[in-house]
């Protein structure tokens, strides 16, 4: 979940901080804190971030699951933002980036591994809201 938020006395043009928080609606299972033993598959996003507006920020994301995956798995990794069920701002496949991120977004991640960044360039007043990622 990230907020973007602006600070009291300071120079509006670097005030705006995007701080990302985790919620519990941000999962598929699991927590930031670990692994769920008694569901043995989720999504893992750092608890707080923050960058500047005008500035970029990398939103850190792992997945676990128990299983072995195929040899050629096909999976994809999608962002949502503003609630649980928004509008989705990336989908790895087939690409797709809402036209607000539109030359903002980069995804650092190759199959198969189990974790990567999103990263938002140029952060801008309107990117304050929640961020959710979801593995397929």
């Amino acid at each position: 979940m990230a907020l973007l938020v602006s600070l009291p006395g300071g120079n509006q043009a670097m005030a705006w901080i995007l701080l990302l928080l985790m919620s519990a609606a941000c999962l598929q299972a699991g927590d930031t804190a670990g692994s769920n033993t008694e569901i043995p598959y989720g999504v893992n996003q750092t608890a707080r971030l923050s960058g500047i507006q005008d500035g970029s920020i990398d939103i850190p994301f792992s997945f676990y699951f128990p299983w072995e995956l195929a040899e050629d798995p096909q999976m994809r990794i999608l962002w949502r933002w503003k609630h649980f069920h928004g509008k989705f701002i990336y989908n790895s496949t087939p690409l797709f980036i809402h036209e607000h991120f539109r030359n903002r977004l980069i995804l650092k991640w190759t199959q198969p591994q189990t974790s990567g960044v999103l990263r938002i360039l140029n952060l801008k007043e309107k990117d304050q809201t929640v961020y959710f990622c979801r593995v397929l």
